[in-house]
């Protein structure tokens, strides 16, 4: 459970980078404005369409570990002993007895 914690925070940390390097008109960086090639890597819509990938694979492996998380996390509640679960084991504290006049 720890290491899928650690991934989950290394994917949340790159997610969130990934969002704050794009510019709100969707230009993402800018690298690159004044080129002559519209096919170029790092063209405004290069460098665009590039970050907005990279998001969508970011978002997608961070709702999979969300969801690989949660079932870890209800499988090892599964196997962990409830106090409901317990078969008369241990007898139902007794009420003190109060003094009669």
């Amino acid at each position: 459970m720890n290491v899928l914690l650690f991934i989950h925070v290394i994917i949340t940390l790159a997610l969130i980078g990934v969002i704050l390097i794009q510019r709100s008109e969707g230009g993402g960086l800018g690298l690159g404005s004044g080129g002559s090639s519209s096919n170029n890597m790092f063209s405004a819509r290069g460098t665009a369409n590039l970050l907005t990938r990279v998001t969508g694979v970011l978002a997608t492996l961070f709702f999979l570990n969300c969801l690989l998380m949660g079932a870890v996390a209800k499988r090892q509640i599964n196997q962990t002993s409830s106090i409901l679960s317990t078969s008369g084991d241990m007898a139902p504290p007794s009420l003190p007895e109060t003094p009669k006049n």
